[in-house]
């Protein structure tokens, strides 16, 4: 697997921040709540957004690829982050609709198959985060 990069810049204009794979620009900002002016998703939606986009990707391709009715997923999540003496616990609750002519069998494989992404399998496991500065 190759890695993966993208370049982050925040100038003086509080939150904003301009996220870009050498592609695409994306915007993320806080909310006017926390000094904000709301331009984009926060931090943790654009976390919740990658792991629901993966999932609704892979359900798709597995679909396609079964070559069964599935004609909308629609996926909410929702993070809640319960702090604790020694180190916080991070629940996520991922809700899948599917939409199509689907058979039981079908719709709970599909379930199993969710939590296959590839951003599920990162979020599920150990996470090395090394920081430094550059001169």
């Amino acid at each position: 697997m190759s890695v993966l990069s993208v370049t982050v810049s925040i100038g003086k204009e509080k939150y904003k921040t301009e996220i870009s794979n050498g592609r695409k620009v994306l915007i993320a900002d806080e909310p006017e709540s926390l000094g904000g002016a709301d331009l984009g998703l926060g931090p943790k939606e654009l976390l919740l957004s990658s792991l629901g986009s993966c999932t609704a990707m892979t359900l798709r391709m597995y679909a396609d690829r079964k070559e069964w009715d599935l004609q909308e997923v629609n996926i909410t999540l929702k993070m809640d982050v319960v702090p604790s003496t020694h180190q916080q616990t991070t629940y996520i609750k991922s809700h899948i609709s599917l939409v199509g002519e689907l058979n039981d069998e079908q719709r709970q494989r599909l379930l199993q198959i969710a939590s296959l992404c590839p951003v599920h399998k990162i979020l599920s496991n150990p996470i090395v985060i090394d920081s430094n500065l550059l001169p």
